[in-house]
């Protein structure tokens, strides 16, 4: 979704999710240089957010600690094929086929944040890799 989109969305709905603020980060740190239009749409979310006709939903109050293990692994395994090869490959939708394929792993806090993790990678970390392989694999 454009900048553009996300900031109409945003007007209409009167709010910006987490997703559409992530998003339009995403954007504005991987486009070389934003247009115009784009510009104009920042600056129109920028006025709404300070007036109070936009507000900013929090963000969610817990996480899915399997979600940080494939990014980590997704993240070095295409580093590793990235520098061996001319391929680019999109880590997103990796981690995304890998994580529709392996168990959500919640947590409140970071004391259970920290269990999970351990759990993880005592327990699924074969899992883990042979997903993500699945994933470049798809990918590719």
């Amino acid at each position: 979704m454009s900048i553009e989109k996300i900031v109409e969305q945003a007007l209409q709905d009167g709010y910006l999710t987490p997703s559409m603020e992530a998003e339009v980060g995403r954007i504005c740190n991987t486009a070389s240089e934003l247009s115009i239009e784009e510009y104009m749409a920042l600056d129109r979310l920028m006025g709404s957010l300070l007036t109070g006709e936009v507000v900013v939903l929090p963000r969610k109050q817990f996480i899915n600690v399997m979600e940080e293990l494939v990014l980590s692994e997704a993240i070095a395994r295409v580093a590793e094929i990235e520098e061996k090869t001319d391929l680019s490959l999109d880590v997103g939708d990796i981690a995304a086929y890998a994580l529709n394929r392996l168990p959500p792993l919640y947590a409140t806090t970071e004391e259970g944040a920290h269990f999970q993790r351990a759990r993880a990678k005592e327990q699924l970390h074969d899992l883990i890799s042979k997903e993500v392989n699945a994933a470049i694999a798809r990918n590719l």
